[in-house]
């Protein structure tokens, strides 16, 4: 069956606001159905890498507070700590970014949750028992929360194609531990030069795989690939691994998601933003020329309808020649033209067969 995915574009009448046409679709579209009074409602979003400006405004995101509140339930803004070393990678430097770019109380009318704690190990194992992973490592603050909205700025990404709903909430809300198991297919090797056998790593590893003999070393063969020691190391003597292939990331994110969404049947709902269509991520610190004009906000119930819905319209948008597009700006997949090497749609197909939605959709628009 083909999901109903809600959309207006960014014109207005005179009189009519864009706050007001948002809390219209978010009412039409039926996502705040399954919200009942004193539900913890998690509201997960992006709050940008310092720096970065394409973020969604944080006057949207209060008029769906309020929506929250209407319906009794108690909303928070949240977000998980990121694997790389930036703005975001610990819950005091997440805050205070989150806070410079808008997302303040008086702003936004809600309290800011960092879903997996101070240093990203706050976190719950959900068994989802995929093709990748048995479970998966959930910020707690998401998957303890009865109900949850997912904001979601789409844009481009350098690793999944497109970053739309599915990688907000499967990379955005795995624990830092999770984002390093989406990230690599390589088991964790200690830098002996860089190591001072402080131990943290082994305090922290959950099989008991480490040992310290002047230095730290990890048994390959208890090893599970978990993580944790990549994102305890002080000294980065056990590095991250960004290596894995692209298919699989996309295959992995879909897993996360999964685990975000499990026992939250009927108490879930997805708003799309496309506008300032960036190239890349809004991880980086800055945001480069958007590939298309604004276009308009979708919202749905279904995670992978809305992604679809939102590539389709993209790519049916007249596209920027001044963008990274360059001359190749009018081609029919413009995700491919950012990233030739990726094809995007491993992450809506591997959704589709593991139970997230449908890629077929009825775009119903309330202009």
């Amino acid at each position: 069956m083909s999901a109903n995915v809600y959309f207006t574009n960014f014109g207005i009448k005179q009189g009519q606001g864009l706050l007001n046409k948002l809390e219209r679709l978010v009412n039409r579209s039926g996502i705040m159905e399954g919200i009942l009074p004193k539900d913890l409602v998690a509201l997960k979003i992006h709050f940008g890498e310092r720096g970065n400006l394409a973020y969604i405004r944080p006057q949207f995101v209060r008029r769906v507070v309020d929506q929250v509140k209407k319906k009794g339930g108690r909303p928070f803004l949240t977000d998980a700590n990121t694997l790389y070393v930036g703005s975001r990678s610990n819950a005091v430097d997440h805050l205070e970014t989150a806070i410079e770019n808008g997302f303040d109380y008086s702003v936004v009318g809600a309290p800011l949750v960092i879903a997996d704690g101070l240093n990203g190990k706050d976190y719950v194992s959900v068994p989802v028992g995929l093709k990748h992973f048995q479970e998966v490592k959930i910020g707690s603050a998401a998957a303890h929360a009865d109900a949850l909205l997912a904001i979601t700025h789409f844009k481009g990404h350098e690793a999944t194609g497109f970053g739309g709903t599915l990688k907000n909430l499967g990379m955005g809300l795995g624990s830092r531990a999770g984002k390093q198991q989406q990230h690599s297919d390589v088991l964790p090797r200690v830098n002996e030069e860089k190591c001072i056998a402080c131990g943290k790593c082994k305090l922290w590893c959950p099989a008991q795989a480490i040992t310290i003999e002047g230095k730290a070393h990890i048994n390959q063969a208890v090893c599970i690939g978990c993580g944790e020691c990549t994102v305890t190391c002080p000294h980065k003597a056990i590095a991250i691994n960004w290596k894995t292939e692209q298919d699989v990331i996309q295959e992995k994110i879909a897993e996360y998601t999964a685990g975000v969404l499990k026992g939250k049947e009927g108490k879930v709902g997805f708003i799309t933003f496309v506008n300032n269509v960036s190239p890349l991520c809004d991880c980086v610190a800055w945001n480069d020329v958007p590939i298309v004009q604004d276009i308009g906000i979708l919202a749905s119930t279904d995670p992978i309808a809305i992604d679809q819905a939102a590539v389709d319209l993209v790519n049916q948008a007249h596209g920027n020649p001044h963008s990274l597009l360059g001359d190749r700006h009018n081609e029919a997949d413009k995700f491919r033209v950012l990233y030739p090497d990726i094809d995007w749609s491993v992450q809506l197909n591997y959704g589709e067969e593991i139970g997230l939605g449908t890629r077929e959709y009825n775009l119903i628009s309330l202009d």
